[in-house]
């Protein structure tokens, strides 16, 4: 990693097309590398910001356990950074065999279609800056140890959020990120998905 690619993750990113997110009831949006439901099962997808966010890194430690929690589910990380930086940003998380679960997948989409046709596109100065948001990544190093990481590839300005898609393919789940330092509830958007 060298200091141009940190200064480059915070240069706006190039245009993406960017669909309305769906909404509740509808179909889930399909894209070449994205395809849901997953073996026929329920999903949770979460959209993940770039591979060295300490938000990020939450996020995916906590698609991890549940994960390992609901078998019968099947969940995915999307990476919008390239394969490299995240099979090297996955290979320097905790517990790392954990991360190998076998409903477990990543998708990387470095093109960020698959961001685009769920809605999430380039976020503003303060989705990324806000004061609250500054405060909660402090105070998830010191309580959690999760600091940045060093940023190889992706951008700082690409949203994140999850979305729940039940066995039929239909969204029943939306959790958009507001700012930066969201953090979905994948509790509440298992409970929804398994319900049909």
């Amino acid at each position: 990693m060298t200091w141009q690619q940190e200064f480059w993750s915070w240069m706006t990113p190039s245009y993406v097309k960017t669909a309305e997110p769906p909404a509740i009831g509808q179909k889930a949006p399909s894209t070449p590398k994205l395809t849901v439901p997953k073996d026929g099962k329920p999903t949770i997808i979460a959209f993940l910001r770039h591979c060295g966010c300490p938000f990020a890194e939450k996020t995916f430690l906590n698609l991890r356990d549940a994960a390992a929690a609901h078998p019968n589910v099947q969940f995915i990380g999307v990476s919008h950074s390239d394969q490299g930086s995240t099979d090297r940003w996955l290979a320097a998380l905790p517990d790392t065999p954990k991360n190998t679960q076998p409903n477990l997948q990543i998708v990387v989409d470095a093109e960020r279609e698959a961001y685009g046709a769920y809605g999430l596109g380039i976020s503003s100065f303060l989705h990324v800056m806000s004061p609250a948001g500054l405060s909660n990544l402090n105070k998830l190093g010191k309580e959690e140890g999760i600091w940045n990481r060093p940023t190889e590839s992706g951008n700082r300005w690409q949203t994140g959020g999850n979305y729940g898609v039940d066995k039929n393919g239909i969204v029943q789940w939306n959790g958009m990120h507001q700012r930066a330092d969201d953090m979905s509830d994948f509790k509440k958007g298992i409970s929804l998905v398994t319900a049909y």
